[in-house]
């Protein structure tokens, strides 16, 4: 039977069955660990986050048995509970990953549903990762085919593919074959959602956790025998045909080829990564032209529509709407030039300062603008314009340099919570992770 006839979810299910891990290059695990250690820094970030709180209150009232770790809280809790407390806390910050193809941030979707059944079923390091790989190809692969118009109409795709890749990463750790990986694809997909109307609430983080979660059970549930839909992708009232999006097999045709894990951006600003561009370009605008930031009339922001949906708070009032607001983070960037987690608290962004610079800032559609690009223009008091463009989806650093910026990112959100000793010792533990035989060993230590 021809690869077309088999349909879109069946090849999925294909590439994850029989994907063997020494069918993956060894480069390819190398920025697999770097994602796993970027994904427990912005976890120990943000642990302590109040939504964090009122989850672990979520999961002493609903029970279960404490078979999983909670990064950074010294207990545990189900295999559910576990991977959704830990993916709103990997999410909490905003400061995690993101993925073109995946339409969002892919990792906070995947390590904490595989990290708790890592830990349960004794899984190894090697194991583990490879699951990741496949899940995250998996999540990416049916967002290119989702495209804008999925995340355009609404839909947030860190969600919405996160319960599909998650259902994948889980069902390769499982060791599931075609049917029930079929089933698993059809579960997490029947639950896929997540409205994008939530931005700057706890409900954005608690979709990343939900959907590690709800992958978590999809795989579970299939594994023991739970029947769904073998084409959910693409079937009649399938996912494409409800939440936007369409089989294209020029991107079906790279299934196996290539790893898009080598694509992922890791964030080195707090905020939505849509914001990043723009203060990126208004930095290097204020620099390259030695603008006094104080003689600034105007600042104008050209985005695309993707931005504009995400990132257009114009008037943010606490600290998690300012992580979703472009003329926030670039008033920021421009008075203070902290961009870490100190920038996002409420006594910041209500500064009178931010306030009045943030007040300056425009924003405007640019059509030729389809991603996070941006062209930030500045006009001074005296009337003189300047500009500068910045796309930081092409700013993704190579390999070694990717290692040293998300180690030291590690040990500037770890440190503090685990003491600077620990920190090192799990970052080193990271490093020679396809080596671990038993995630136990790692899950204990966190």
């Amino acid at each position: 039977m021809s690869e077309e006839k088999i349909g879109m979810t069946g090849r999925l299910a294909r590439f994850i069955t029989l994907t063997k891990a020494e069918m993956i290059p060894p480069e390819i695990y190398e920025h697999a660990k770097v994602a796993f250690l970027d994904t427990l820094a912005v976890t120990y970030g943000g642990k302590d986050d109040p939504l964090v709180g009122k989850l672990l209150r979520y999961a002493d009232l609903m029970g279960g048995r404490p078979d999983a770790t909670l990064i950074g809280l010294n207990r545990k809790a189900s295999l559910e509970h576990a991977a959704l407390i830990n993916g709103a806390a990997a999410h909490a910050l905003d400061y995690d990953d993101t993925l073109v193809s995946f339409l969002g941030h892919p990792s906070v979707t995947l390590f904490p549903s595989l990290l708790a059944l890592s830990e349960a079923r004794g899984k190894s390091g090697r194991e583990f990762l490879t699951a990741y790989l496949i899940g995250l190809q998996t999540g990416g692969t049916i967002g290119a085919c989702a495209g804008l118009d999925h995340y355009l109409g609404g839909w947030h795709g860190t969600s919405t593919l996160g319960h599909l890749a998650s259902a994948a990463g889980c069902a390769k750790l499982l060791g599931l074959d075609l049917e029930r990986t079929l089933c698993a694809l059809g579960i997490g997909g029947t639950l896929a959602s997540g409205l994008k109307r939530n931005f700057g609430t706890m409900v954005k983080p608690f979709h990343a956790g939900r959907a590690s979660a709800a992958g978590l059970t999809a795989a579970l549930l299939a594994e023991d025998g739970f029947t769904a839909a073998p084409d959910i992708l693409e079937g009649p009232q399938g996912f494409f045909e409800a939440l936007k999006g369409k089989v294209n097999e020029d991107i079906l045709g790279f299934l196996g080829l290539g790893w898009d894990v080598v694509n992922l951006s890791q964030k080195y600003h707090a905020s939505c990564h849509a914001t990043h561009s723009p203060l990126e370009a208004a930095r290097d605008c204020v620099a390259e032209h030695g603008i006094e930031v104080e003689k600034i009339e105007r600042i104008r922001v050209f985005c695309s529509e993707v931005t504009m949906q995400a990132a257009a708070k114009l008037t943010p009032k606490t600290g998690l709407e300012g992580k979703f607001s472009v003329p926030y983070c670039v008033a920021n960037a421009l008075l203070r030039d902290v961009t870490g987690m100190a920038a996002f608290t409420d006594e910041m962004v209500q500064d009178p300062a931010v306030k009045a610079l943030t007040a300056k800032v425009e924003l405007q559609k640019d059509p030729q603008k389809t991603a996070l690009e941006a062209t930030v223009e500045i006009v001074t008091r005296d009337g003189r314009t300047f500009s500068a463009f910045s796309d930081i989806l092409q700013k993704i650093p190579p390999l070694e340099k990717k290692q040293q910026n998300v180690r030291a990112k590690f040990l500037d959100l770890a440190g503090p919570v685990i003491g600077a000793e620990k920190a090192v010792k799990i970052a080193d533990a990271v490093a020679g992770l396809e080596k671990v035989a038993d995630m136990r060993q790692i899950a204990g230590g966190l």
